[in-house]
């Protein structure tokens, strides 16, 4: 990952990952401003390039060739990756409202956004007709469409796209493409319908284009109504004036684009459509620390029609003025092209080229097109490595900066060690203000009335328990990190039975401006607090100070009941073991630090890291668990080996029932493991098979080190198979039995580790 040096004094947000955005991405990842913390808020990790959208549906394309992974970006970029969805924005607080979690400050904000089909004004469009966009949402449901498209046996199935547009013609010749190829003999059986307000297909486009793809259009069997406006849609039709309603099955909204009302509502100025006003250099007219491109702009000087193109064309300039912006520098004004390539898809492997009064067609256009896209996408998907702490050099285009604009922000003062690198009293006063930490009748001296230190109740006949977590953040969202590390922190009371109650933090913040530190801090503790709230735990105090990186830990005090607490002791031959979370954190970060992982493999990593074991820790107690801890640093080996010479018994591992979170093996088959791998794999001495074993693709599994795991434990052999059905069902999916225990004398060493696909479970 690419970082700049200096601390941070201005955050830049990105609001979107549209086109225009992972140019600047890549642009700021070349040649960062030092002091600038940029990050991007997208509801998305995987970001569709629209050239390749219609090859996509047709088949052409897989997923990843047609998307670009944000998270990898950004870790190239060294910026910030928030997965949220914008709510608004409170521009007099300079703050972007986010759904489902705490506002994000900036500095200077940028949008794009995307758009969606203009719907709104036609009752029935939203409810019953598929818009295309969201892209991402449209994706997710076209397996479903093909299916139903494809199980029309015996009948007609009539697909319907409204709109005329480039988006609504290829649109509909690639659904058409994809339906026959892979259903050919049942393509009579299906009729499709394009339906526009306009007077001609494609207006935007000059005659020779509409005339080619009127041919095309007849030559496939679509059925165009020109001139007829959709004024409203019900279950299976298409009202329209003039004319008779249009039936459908299955019907597409592909209209003109519309932009999302918050615009208007956070008081940014807006052309008649409702798409953010901006100036020649991309800046809004009514805010000029906003910038906006794509779809959602408006450019009022320069026109032009809502197309990925533009948005494409737009990335370099944005990039340029957010970072004159950022330095002082005046910006500079960008003008579009009148007249500019126009490559539109028929569906098969096909396409037709125009630019100003021309236009070609042919296979050879679609290959032409092919290699610009696929060109394109490999300036996002194939990211040069990076030497720490500045930007590449010589790589020609792909630099934007000049030598004017590489001034760095005013860094902060020499920062002090010792007590004087405790955050600044002020900052903390905000924090908690901001948080509303509430009181709780145990907590008899906490946050909500600070003091020297906390002061909690135990209960009557409890034990008091403790444990302590720390470490660096492995997500560049702090609001993530502080669940994340929340969760982690809370399981060693799970393990063993307890009850969390009350819980210290220990913040280090990286050197950075005040306001910029309030800010991290702020996400930090909301993060965290989330994961507190819902356990029932309060958060009484804690620490912070400055430090040279993001890292974060939780003193935790739990109570538990003396009968009926769990240690790593008290395992018997004949339990079977229960691990509650798939392995792999360790060599898929790893991976995602080095800008090898796919960003959805970390998507569901963190999914899975921000799953609780409080209920997984309730279950296994009903079901008579012996003993418990949890699986993080050591990986299940080191674990398990701490539970079998607490217990004296011996452990065989199944390693074929291990479960792995998706894209782990394929990490380690690439060689990444974590850092503290090598010192995990010394518990192998331990594996008496060790030979035979060692060579198979899934040993190094055993000794990841995870990060918020699962938790292992040992259940008696006769409640194992209705424990881990609880388990699933209560939402731990991937739980289940990976091993057995043995009488110490049968195993010497202690572990042994069978290879085999359920193997035969036998009892001592």
């Amino acid at each position: 990952m690419n970082r700049a040096s200096a601390p941070v004094s201005k955050e830049v947000v990105l609001l979107g990952g549209g086109h225009s955005h992972v140019a600047v991405l890549k642009m700021f990842g070349m040649d960062p401003v030092p002091g600038a913390r940029v990050t991007l808020i997208c509801k998305d990790v995987m970001t569709p390039y629209s050239g390749m959208l219609p090859g996509l549906i047709a088949g052409h394309y897989s997923f990843d060739e047609a998307h670009i992974d944000l998270r990898k970006l950004c870790r190239f970029a060294g910026a910030q990756f928030y997965r949220a969805e914008a709510a608004g924005l409170d521009l007099e607080n300079r703050l972007v409202l986010l759904k489902d979690r705490p506002p994000v400050r900036f500095d200077l904000l940028s949008i794009n956004t995307g758009s969606t089909p203009r719907s709104h004004d036609v009752p029935g469009a939203a409810k019953y007709t598929i818009p295309v966009k969201p892209v991402e949402r449209f994706l997710a449901k076209l397996p479903e469409i093909i299916n139903q498209a494809q199980s029309a046996r015996g009948r007609t199935c009539r697909i319907a796209v409204v709109g005329g547009g480039a988006g609504g013609v290829e649109l509909a010749l690639s659904v058409q493409f994809h339906l026959s190829s892979v259903r050919r003999e049942d393509a009579s059986s299906r009729e499709f319908h394009l339906v526009t307000d306009t007077d001609v297909i494609l207006p935007t486009h000059n005659r020779r284009v509409q005339s080619k793809y009127a041919r095309i259009l007849r030559e496939r069997g679509v059925r165009v109504h020109l001139r007829h406006a959709v004024v409203r849609v019900e279950p299976g039709l298409l009202h329209r004036e003039p004319g008779e309603p249009v039936p459908f099955d299955i019907a597409f909204w592909v209209t003109s684009a519309a932009a999302p009302p918050w615009f208007a509502q956070a008081g940014l100025k807006a052309d008649a459509g409702g798409f953010i006003a901006v100036n020649d250099c991309l800046q809004s007219l009514s805010h000029p620390f906003v910038f906006a491109a794509g779809d959602v702009a408006a450019v009022l000087n320069h026109p032009r029609p809502k197309s990925g193109v533009f948005a494409v064309r737009q990335g370099r300039p944005l990039a340029d003025n957010v970072r004159r912006a950022l330095t002082g520098q005046p910006l500079q004004s960008f003008s579009p092209q009148r007249q500019f390539l126009s490559l539109i898809s028929t569906g098969n492997k096909y396409a037709v080229a125009s630019r100003g009064p021309f236009a070609f067609e042919g296979e050879w256009v679609w290959r032409w097109k092919d290699w610009i896209d696929r060109r394109w996408m490999r300036k996002y998907q194939q990211l040069p490595m990076m030497a720490n702490g500045g930007g590449a050099r010589g790589e020609g285009a792909e630099s934007s900066a000049i030598e004017s604009q590489r001034s760095t922000l005013e860094p902060p003062a020499m920062r002090c060690g010792g007590c004087g690198a405790k955050v600044g009293s002020t900052v903390l006063r905000r924090v908690l203000e901001r948080l509303k930490v509430s009181a709780r009748e145990d907590v008899i001296i906490g946050l909500e009335a600070p003091d020297d230190a906390a002061v909690t109740v135990i209960p009557p006949g409890k034990l008091s328990l403790q444990t302590v977590d720390f470490f660096r953040a492995l997500v560049n969202d702090p609001y993530l990190f502080g669940q994340i590390a929340a969760n982690h922190s809370l399981n060693d009371i799970y393990a063993m039975g307890g009850e969390p109650r009350s819980a210290l933090a220990m913040a280090m913040l990286p050197y950075a401006a005040e306001d910029v530190m309030e800010e991290q801090l702020f996400q930090l503790l909301s993060g965290a607090l989330r994961v507190l709230d819902e356990s029932n735990v309060v958060l009484s105090g804690g620490h912070t100070a400055e430090g040279a990186e993001l890292a974060f830990g939780l003193v935790v005090q739990g109570v538990g009941d003396p009968n009926r607490l769990l240690r790593k002791s008290g395992m018997k031959p004949g339990d079977q073991l229960i691990l509650t979370k798939p392995l792999g954190t360790g060599t898929l970060f790893a991976a995602e630090m080095r800008g090898a992982a796919n960003g959805e493999w970390i998507e569901k990593a963190l999914a899975t890291m921000l799953l609780s074991n409080r209920a997984a820790a309730e279950i296994i107690q009903r079901h008579g668990a012996t003993a418990c801890t949890d699986v993080t640093g050591f990986g299940l080996t080191g674990h398990a080996l701490e539970m079998a010479n607490a217990s004296d018994v011996g452990l065989e591992i199944k390693l074929a029932e291990v479960p792995l979170m998706e894209g782990a093996l394929e990490c380690i088959r690439g060689g990444i493991l974590s850092s503290l791998h090598p010192d995990n794999l010394r518990a192998r001495r331990a594996i008496g098979n060790l030979n035979d074993v060692q060579l198979d693709e899934r040993f190094p599994i055993l000794f990841d080190p995870q990060t918020a795991g699962g938790l292992l434990a040992s259940v008696p052999l006769t409640n194992a198979a209705a424990c881990v059905a609880q388990l699933i069902s209560s939402g731990y999916r991937n739980a289940g039995i990976v091993g057995n225990v043995r009488a110490s004398a049968q195993m010497e060493p202690r572990i042994l580790i069978n290879v085999q696909k359920d193997p035969p479970i036998s009892e001592t």
